[in-house]
């Protein structure tokens, strides 16, 4: 996480929300005292409290082998980020940086039964599927069952309950408002930046 007070989030609806937008994580664990980590989607479930985040990963992952002999878990989710030039500030004295949204969700993780396991499935191609309208949805159904049954043994769902849920907003909060307006005309322009002035707008007054 960013040292920054200022940059940090803790509200858990903002943080849940940012997780659907931006669901592709990296998810990393201890194994044998080594460092080892995995990409995958992962999905909250419930809210507040008794919030969770299910992934699936497939079992000859190390990072399988590490939360099923016990290591708690970092998932780390990114959403819009860009590099923000010192030209675009409008100020002098100022040097390059990096400005992006994160999400950080730390805990222990339990292994899903297999009916859970498959529904983590479903909701996964849900999610994603919806995306993709007017394209009809795909379903597992539409599979032949031995084929999805020899699937399905080679995954393993886990759940995480965090014991740490926390974000990143590293927007510019520490220049003048000219220098973030100016930050912003200039992502607007570009095609990876558009997003990200978008999530800096909703900061202005």
């Amino acid at each position: 996480m960013h040292p920054a007070r200022r940059f940090h989030v803790t509200d858990p609806a903002v943080l849940r929300q940012r997780i659907l937008d931006h669901p592709f994580a990296v998810i990393s664990a201890v194994s044998d005292g080594q460092p080892v980590a995995a990409h995958a989607p992962a999905l909250p479930c419930g809210e507040g409290e008794a919030l969770s985040l299910r992934f699936h990963l497939s079992v000859a992952n190390p990072v399988t082998k590490a939360l099923l002999a016990g290591s708690p878990a970092l998932v780390v989710f990114t959403g819009p980020h860009a590099y923000v030039s010192p030209d675009w500030y409008g100020i002098d004295d100022q040097v390059p940086t990096w400005n992006y949204i994160s999400v950080e969700a730390a805990g222990p993780v339990t292994r899903l039964d297999d009916q859970a396991m498959r529904q983590l499935i479903d909701d996964i191609s849900d999610h994603f599927e919806a995306g993709l309208a007017p394209k009809p949805v795909w379903k597992t159904a539409k599979m032949t069952p031995a084929r999805l049954e020899a699937l399905y043994r080679g995954l393993v769902a886990f759940e995480l309950r965090p014991e740490r849920f926390e974000g990143i907003a590293k927007l510019n909060q520490d220049k003048l408002a000219s220098a973030r307006a100016g930050v912003i005309d200039a992502l607007d322009a570009t095609e990876s930046g558009f997003a990200l002035a978008a999530e800096m707008r909703k900061l202005e007054p």
